[in-house]
């Protein structure tokens, strides 16, 4: 009767553990499938200057491709509008790295992350937001190349629900 009885409770604690595997399992699971994979930074979000943004797509495993559009400031291009497409790009977690190609002597290096930011729904400006360093590299004629680095927060333009990234 002693062997059957501590048998039995063998079993009940065995099913126990079973039943937290489970649930752990679960759990794991269930954190898992919320976990962002970075999409959801898809989009538009400001740059230095009025009319001026940064266009970021996440892409599969943590790869990221987008560009900068903004205004000339050389003597040769000033005002005009220029598209610098991302060399390298990457997200792991929020943290957000790119590097733009050099177009009219100038490329952009970003290092930081990406946040909440004020805005209450993605329909709203400022959802998220880029924090970080960046970093102006311009190359003069000689190809001398000169760094200004600077703090800044581009904020993510409001995004149409349709559109939105799921």
């Amino acid at each position: 009767m002693v062997a059957v009885t501590l048998g039995l409770g063998l079993l009940g604690i065995s099913e126990e553990l079973c039943a937290q595997d489970a649930k752990a399992g679960t759990k794991a699971e269930t954190a898992a499938a919320r976990a962002p994979d970075g999409q959801q930074y898809s989009g538009m979000y400001s740059f230095l200057k009025d009319g001026e943004f940064v266009q970021v797509t996440v892409e599969d495993a943590g790869h990221v491709s987008g560009f900068v559009s903004r205004f000339g400031e050389g003597e040769s291009d000033k005002g005009a509008f220029l598209d610098q497409f991302f060399k390298s790009g990457k997200i792991e977690g929020n943290r957000l790295s790119f590097t733009t190609e050099m177009v009219h002597g100038v490329a952009f290096d970003f290092k930081g992350t990406v946040e909440r930011g004020t805005g209450k729904n993605p329909e709203d400006e400022g959802y998220f937001v880029l924090k970080g360093t960046l970093t102006e590299n311009d190359s003069d004629v000689n190809k001398k190349v000169t760094t200004h680095s600077r703090e800044v927060v581009f904020k993510m333009f409001p995004q149409d629900a349709a559109t939105r990234p799921r």
